[in-house]
């Protein structure tokens, strides 16, 4: 790890701790207030809407709190789990959902311990908690033999999830995993991201987006202010730094169908993260995405949608 990122962590560690020590409700976990929590469910109820396609929404109760899930597309079609980025919520799948669910039933699940309508009502995760409440989750719905596809954080839990030695995955699609195969590789860019979760402003928000995103033009107002209060109401967390990239044997432990995609311009990975994803997962490919960063969904949705699709099929 670099020194930069180093102190990045540690400045992150530093502000979290001082943040915990303060009496706060379990139900307020993200949000600080009601008031703010609001008016965050608001964006997020309209920007769900760019799905422009039918879906419902679901509350499942878990041992840690309360899952919501949007499911759409074919019940008969094969089952598909999403698994958004950092603060970015299910609704981010906007400029590809049409495209995966068209013959996939689809399931995207909120993570508990971020911005958007999961709800956690016990102490933060630990990873083998994780494990236990997306299991939940699954057993729920009775998924069996589906597909997954994570993105950035959610690459890094479709991850840990494909590591367990009793899962029902079937194929995994890993788009510029975060701290998957390495630590961040440009941790000075990324410190823009930072910046914005302790001191967030529409000047520090359009930075970040400039530097995870090739195309930050492509996204669409409406999620544009979502993810923008994400980052200016929810509270800071640590659970990153708990974010560790995977041994060589944890790897080399899963068996499934890999894609890993990366942008070519990505501030998170780099051709060293394919190189370790070709040489430890067993069963891989890998493609580089031009003109693309971070955010691969938002920057090339059609190439992004073709590669996820032809993959799955």
């Amino acid at each position: 790890m670099s020194k930069l990122y180093s102190r990045l962590a540690i400045l992150l560690f530093l502000v979290t701790s001082c943040a915990s020590t303060k009496k706060a409700k379990f139900e307020d976990y993200v949000f600080k207030t009601k008031s703010e929590e609001q008016k965050y469910e608001t964006a997020y109820n309209k920007a769900l809407k760019l799905w422009d396609i039918p879906y419902t929404e679901e509350n499942v109760k878990t041992s840690f709190g309360t899952a919501h899930v949007i499911i759409a597309g074919p019940k008969n079609g094969k089952d598909l789990v999403l698994l958004h980025g950092m603060d970015a919520s299910s609704t981010m799948w906007y400029p590809n959902i049409k495209s995966l669910a068209k013959n996939h039933h689809i399931y995207a699940i909120d993570f508990l311990m971020e911005p958007n309508k999961s709800h956690l009502t016990a102490k933060p995760l630990s990873s083998e908690e994780i494990i236990v409440w997306y299991n939940e989750i699954f057993d729920h719905y009775k998924l069996k033999k589906f597909d997954i596809i994570g993105a950035s954080r959610g690459g890094w839990i479709a991850t840990l999830l494909a590591t367990q030695k009793t899962n029902s995955i079937d194929k995994i699609i890993l788009l510029s995993p975060a701290q998957t195969f390495k630590f961040i590789d440009k941790p000075r860019k990324t410190s823009s991201a930072l910046m914005l979760k302790f001191f967030p402003s529409e000047k520090k928000f359009s930075k970040t987006l400039k530097a995870f995103s090739t195309h930050p033009e492509k996204i669409s107002p409406i999620y544009n202010r979502q993810f923008y209060l994400a980052n200016k109401y929810a509270k800071s967390n640590s659970s990153m730094l708990k974010m560790t990239p995977f041994s060589d044997k944890e790897l080399e432990s899963i068996n499934n169908p890999v894609l890993v995609l990366i942008g070519d311009k990505d501030v998170i990975n780099s051709e060293e993260s394919l190189e370790r994803a070709q040489k430890h997962l067993v069963n891989s490919k890998t493609k580089i995405i031009k003109d693309a960063g971070h955010f691969l969904t938002i920057d090339q949705p059609k190439i992004i949608n073709d590669a996820v699709i032809n993959f799955l099929d």
